[in-house]
C-alpha cells in the first residue's frame, strides 16, 4: 500500500517559516513524521515578500513573490499561513478554506479578530482550521482546552503569554532596574520590537486571552475589545514594594467567570504572591495556569517565543491536519455559550496597590485618605517613604470595586497635594477566584 502524500504551502519564510522548512525535510525525522502524519508531507511552495532574497536551507525552487497564488494552487491540501498580521493574510486563509484547502496558522491577531468566522468557513467546506502557535509559542496549551480538559468545567485562565514584557519585569524585579533601561535590554536582546507598543500596551497579551477564552469558555472570535493596561508606568520602587510584601509584578491575562453566566476578561500587570506557579516564570517564557472545577490548578510552562518552539506547535497542527485529511474527516469548530454576559472590567474587586508622589507638607495624608474614604475604598496597609519632593505613599487597599478605585485615581490626580499617581494594580490572591 502507497503512502498518500499531503502537500504543504507555507506563507512566510522568517524566524517560525525556516525553522519549520527545516523540520519537515530533517531526513532524520523523516519516518517519525510519515508515522504520525499517516502520510508524507511534500512541501510545494513558501510565499516570500522578496523571492529574490537567499533563504538558506530552503529550495530556491519553492519560492514565490506571490501569496495569494500559493493559496489558489490546485494541488494543495494545507496552507500554514506565518505572515502574521490581519491584512493581507485573512484573505489568503479565505481563499484557501473556501477551495477545501485546511489551514494551520500562528497568527494571534488574526484568530483574535475574526476567528469565528473563519472556523466556520473552514467548517462548511469541510476542513479544519488550527492554530497552536497562536498563543504560547511551543506550549501544547489550545489542543488540551480543545480535547484534555473539553468535558471541564473551568473555572478561571490566568497566563503570563508574552514574553517581552515577562523579560522586562524579570529585569526590575532580580536587578532593580528602571523600565527604559530593562526595555532597552530586551531590544537590544532580540525579545523587543524597535516599537514594542504591541507588547508593552498589552495589545498582544489581549488577543491571546481572547483566544484562550474561546475554547475554555466558549467565548466568540470577532475582534471585541477587552480590558487591557500596558507595563509602561511600572517603575523599579512598585518592583521593590512587592518584594518586600511578598509579591512580584507580572503582566498577566486572565479570563474568569463571575457567577452564573458572568466572563470577565483582561490584560493587565498585577501583584502576584511570590509562593503562587507563574510567580516563578522568569525571562521570556511563557506560562499558563488553568483552574477546573474537578481537575484543580493545572498549569503549562515554556518557550513563549522564538522561531524553534513555535514552529514545533505549527508542526504539532500541522501533522493533525494530515492525519484528518488521509481519514476524511475535519475538527468541529469550538462550541460558543451564548448564555455568558461579558462582565466589565469596573465590576471586578480585588485588593488593590497603590503609589502616590506626594509633597511632603502637614494635611497631605488626611486628605489623600479623605478621597480614599470618599469612594468607599478601605486602606488596608500605608508606607510612606522619603522627604520633599521625593516623598512617596504606597497603599495596599482592602477588596474593593475596580470602579470605584478608578474614581479614587481620577480625584487624587487633582488633588492638589499629590505631584503625580504611579502604579495602580490589582494583587491576585492565592487561590482567588
Amino acid at each position: 500500500m502507497s503512502t498518500p502524500k499531503i502537500r504543504v504551502g507555507i506563507i512566510g519564510a522568517g524566524n517560525v517559516g525556516s525553522a519549520l522548512v527545516q523540520l519537515l525535510i530533517d531526513e532524520s525525522r523523516s519516518i517519525a513524521l510519515v508515522d504520525a502524519a499517516m502520510a508524507e508531507l511534500e512541501i510545494v511552495g513558501v510565499a516570500v515578500r522578496d523571492a529574490e532574497k537567499s533563504r538558506p536551507g530552503i529550495d530556491e525552487s519553492l519560492l514565490s513573490g506571490d501569496a495569494m497564488a500559493l493559496a489558489h494552487r490546485d494541488d494543495l491540501d494545507v496552507l500554514v499561513e506565518l505572515a502574521g498580521g490581519v491584512d493581507p493574510a485573512r484573505s489568503y486563509v479565505e481563499a484557501a478554506l473556501s477551495r477545501g484547502v485546511s489551514v494551520v496558522t500562528a497568527n494571534k491577531a488574526l484568530m483574535a479578530s475574526c476567528g469565528t468566522e473563519l472556523a466556520q468557513l473552514a467548517n462548511k467546506n469541510g476542513v479544519d482550521l488550527f492554530y497552536e502557535a497562536a498563543v504560547g509559542g511551543g506550549i501544547p496549551i489550545l489542543r488540551s482546552l480543545r480535547t484534555s480538559l473539553a468535558g471541564e468545567r473551568i473555572e478561571r485562565v490566568m497566563g503570563i503569554v508574552n514574553g517581552t514584557t515577562n523579560y522586562i519585569l524579570s529585569k526590575m524585579t532580580t536587578e532593580g532596574s528602571d523600565y527604559d533601561v530593562a526595555l532597552a535590554e530586551a531590544q537590544a536582546l532580540g525579545y523587543a520590537e524597535a516599537d514594542p507598543t504591541a507588547d508593552v500596551e498589552a495589545f498582544d497579551a489581549a488577543a491571546k486571552v481572547q483566544i484562550l477564552s474561546s475554547l475554555a469558555f466558549g467565548t466568540e472570535l470577532h475582534g471585541e475589545e477587552i480590558a487591557r493596561e500596558g507595563i509602561t508606568g511600572i517603575r523599579a520602587v512598585d518592583v521593590d514594594f512587592a518584594r518586600r510584601n511578598g509579591y512580584v509584578i507580572k503582566l498577566v491575562g486572565i479570563a474568569e467567570r463571575v457567577g452564573d453566566n458572568g466572563l470577565s476578561r483582561r490584560a493587565h500587570p498585577a501583584l502576584i504572591p511570590a509562593e503562587h506557579p507563574l510567580a516563578s516564570v522568569h525571562g521570556a517564557m511563557n506560562a499558563v495556569f488553568i483552574e477546573g472545577t474537578m481537575s484543580g490548578p493545572l498549569m503549562w510552562l515554556g518557550q513563549g517565543a522564538g522561531g524553534a518552539p513555535t514552529a514545533t506547535a505549527v508542526l504539532g497542527d500541522l501533522l493533525y491536519v494530515a492525519r484528518n485529511r488521509v481519514n476524511g474527516r475535519h475538527d468541529v469548530p469550538f462550541s460558543v455559550d451564548d448564555r455568558l454576559v461579558s462582565v466589565p472590567a469596573g465590576d471586578i474587586e480585588s485588593v488593590f496597590y497603590i503609589s502616590l508622589d506626594v509633597m511632603d507638607e502637614p494635611g497631605v495624608l488626611a486628605s489623600v485618605a479623605g478621597v480614599f474614604g470618599a469612594h468607599g475604598v478601605s486602606i488596608q496597609s500605608m508606607e510612606q517613604s522619603g522627604v520633599g519632593d521625593e516623598a512617596r505613599i504606597s497603599f495596599l487597599t482592602h477588596t474593593a470595586l475596580t470602579k470605584n478605585v478608578e474614581a479614587t485615581i481620577r480625584e487624587l490626580k487633582s488633588l492638589g497635594a499629590v505631584d503625580s499617581v504611579g502604579a495602580c494594580l490589582p494583587v491576585i490572591e492565592q487561590g482567588a477566584s
